[in-house]
């Protein structure tokens, strides 16, 4: 499989390394004070391969500028509900940068799918999580077989729950967008709870099995 993939969550710095060493293409660290996966720490000297992530709930403008400067963000995560016209304002102000923005929506039994029109230009990447009572971090997976009605060329993250359980899944998945032409569209897999030991803290050697098996 083709795939990206995101190691989202991080919260140790030594953590962080042992992490970065399995060459994840992003690293996501959560700018969210109300989540136990919250980080405020130094990050420690990583590849300048990996794309250090920030991920942001409903926080402003100017917030997300700071820790772009303050953490040199590769990419911005948005999870909070931020309309088209936020994301287009972001956009602009990062018009002279390469960040990334990839816009969060979270999915349950049924997903409307023409919400995605107004985001497409102003956005890169779309990350479709499970919907829960967490903004992300829930451990659940969501139907994958909704994202077969995606009418968007944009290409998409899949989040939610996927773990080293889930392998067989993703692979099935991944062989149906590959017959009907659309396995571009899958870009990236973004693993967060499912391979922790405690939130924040990663298994190294799961995920070492995870990437393995997807690359």
């Amino acid at each position: 499989m083709n795939l990206k993939l995101k190691i989202c969550g991080m919260k140790h710095p030594e953590n962080i390394q042992e992490v970065a060493a399995l060459e994840p293409d992003y690293m996501g660290f959560i700018f969210y004070e109300k989540t136990p996966r919250f980080f405020n720490a130094e990050i420690p000297k990583i590849s300048d391969s990996i794309k250090k992530t920030g991920v942001f709930v409903k926080a402003e403008i100017a917030e997300i500028l700071a820790k772009v400067n303050e953490y040199k963000l590769d990419a911005i995560q948005l999870h909070g509900g931020e309309s088209a016209e936020f994301c287009s304002e972001l956009k602009t102000v990062l018009k002279e940068t390469n960040i990334e923005i990839i816009k969060v929506f979270s999915v349950k039994s049924e997903f409307d799918f023409d919400q995605l029109s107004a985001f497409e230009d102003h956005i890169d990447y779309f990350l479709f999580d499970t919907k829960g009572k967490h903004k992300g971090g829930n451990g659940e997976t969501f139907d994958w077989t909704l994202l077969k009605e995606y009418p968007s060329e944009k290409p998409f993250f899949l989040s939610g729950g996927i773990g080293l359980e889930q392998l067989e899944d993703l692979k099935k998945f991944y062989a149906y967008l590959t017959k009907i032409g659309k396995e571009h569209l899958l870009y990236a897999v973004d693993v967060n709870s499912a391979f922790e030991t405690e939130p924040g803290l990663k298994n190294t050697e799961k995920l070492k099995q995870f990437v393995d098996e997807l690359m």
